[in-house]
């Protein structure tokens, strides 16, 4: 006796559904994600004692241990003619902004004094440096 063998059809996963949950849940976080701005970039400030000065508004030269400089809060490329021409960009002629550098503790003193020099030669005067004051127990 010759038996027709039943023919098991092949089994098969049906992804369409998994896709839409997963481009579901991507727009779900990408909308519910909240973004930061550039301003908040980790500067580890140089100890000092003296007085601690009220902050005005005006530019702040970040300049980060790894040399990468940013002018309130937008980043250029770090040398001295684009510092100049970005602080010109923002200022137009008005020399009487406070500036201030905001240098890591790591950061090579040269650029401190490349962005020191090009502020003082485009005539700022209220020009000061950040730190932080020493830790209580030193």
């Amino acid at each position: 006796m010759k038996f027709k063998r039943q023919r098991k059809d092949a089994l098969s996963v049906n992804v369409t559904p998994l896709i839409d949950v997963v481009f579901l849940l991507l727009i779900f976080f990408m909308v519910s994600t909240s973004f930061t701005d550039l301003s908040e970039l980790v500067v580890n400030l140089p100890e000092a004692k003296g007085e601690e000065r009220p902050s005005d508004n005006g530019l702040a030269i970040v300049i980060t241990a790894s040399g990468a400089m940013f002018l309130n809060g937008t980043p250029f490329p770090a040398d001295a003619e684009n510092l100049r021409a970005i602080i010109v960009e923002k200022t137009g002629d008005r020399r009487d902004i406070p500036v201030s550098i905001v240098a890591d503790s790591d950061t090579r003193h040269a650029m401190v004094v490349m962005s020191m020099d090009t502020v003082s030669q485009l005539g700022f005067k209220r020009l000061s440096i950040s730190a932080q004051r020493p830790l209580s127990g030193e």
